[in-house]
């Protein structure tokens, strides 16, 4: 409808655009007057001055939901103390090596105690216990649900959860991530999710692309965390934890999410490929 508006806009203004340029480009009490070319020596010249215009400022970003691009409709809240600001974790990667050809050379278990290696005021705050028991409490039969059939822990979704979104479920990024699980449009489509704001299918496609990571690297849950926040291919161009500043903070605030999450299961798990049945009751 749009565009047949503006196609017979056009139509119109074809007709009239001589008339529309003159009168927009005069004055309306301007009258033509021929002017000779001054002869030589003259000294009457016109003299034309053209003030100065500041520059135009910038136009603000894309909102998300405009565009084209539906807005979700309200969603769960984000749970309070679940994502809090790391600070700067270069002492972490001192301690792991972020590289895939040390990859052996340390279990999941020496990736979590490398945490505790911080200097003082470094540390990586862990997600409060109250935030991630309401977390479990209000996604916990999804994530159950989701992981049957993969090699996630659940634990290990909660602990992704808590750290994309904070278990806001309407929650976009300033890259277009959606959801839960953050997911980004084309990872959401390769793992057959239509509406990333959907609980069940957000935590489903998120599970799966984790699957997928941990068995693309060999279940060692650094790369996979890594390809998880900044793709796969970084992970593989930069043979290991690629040095995103965003990412290299990811990886060990995933870690200390995870160690609190794994205290929710009724066996703690020791792998991120080990079951869990959470101890808290679904809401």
């Amino acid at each position: 409808m749009r565009r047949s508006i503006i196609m017979a806009a056009l139509v119109a203004l074809t007709g009239t655009a001589p008339a529309l340029a003159e009168s927009h480009r005069l004055q309306g009490d301007f009258t033509f007057r021929r002017i000779g070319v001054p002869q030589s020596g003259a000294t009457n010249r016109i003299t034309v001055q053209v003030a100065p215009q500041a520059p135009s400022a910038p136009s603000a970003p894309p909102v998300a939901g405009s565009g084209g691009t539906p807005a979700p409709a309200p969603g769960s809240p984000a749970i309070a103390g679940l994502a809090p600001a790391p600070s700067g974790v270069e002492w972490y990667w001192e301690a792991i090596s972020p590289s895939l050809d040390d990859a052996d050379s340390f279990s999941l278990e020496a990736a979590v105690a490398a945490l505790t290696t911080a200097p003082q005021g470094q540390g990586v705050p862990a997600p409060r216990l109250q935030g991630m028991t309401e977390l479990a409490n209000r996604y916990g039969i999804d994530i159950l649900t989701a992981t049957i059939g993969t090699d996630v822990s659940p634990a290990l979704v909660l602990a992704v959860i808590s750290v994309e979104s904070a278990g806001r479920s309407d929650a976009v990024s300033g890259a277009g991530a959606q959801g839960l699980m953050q997911l980004m449009p084309p990872t959401a489509a390769r793992f057959g999710v239509q509406n990333a704001f959907d609980v069940r299918e957000n935590i489903k496609g998120g599970t799966a692309y984790l699957d997928w990571l941990l068995d693309e690297f060999d279940n060692k849950v650094i790369y996979a965390l890594a390809g998880y926040n900044a793709g796969e291919g970084a992970v593989r161009n930069n043979n290991g934890v690629p040095p995103f500043a965003e990412t290299r903070a990811y990886v060990p605030k995933v870690l200390a999410a995870w160690e609190v999450a794994r205290g929710l299961c009724m066996t703690p798990p020791e792998l991120v490929t080990d079951g869990c049945v959470f101890t808290v009751s679904s809401e």
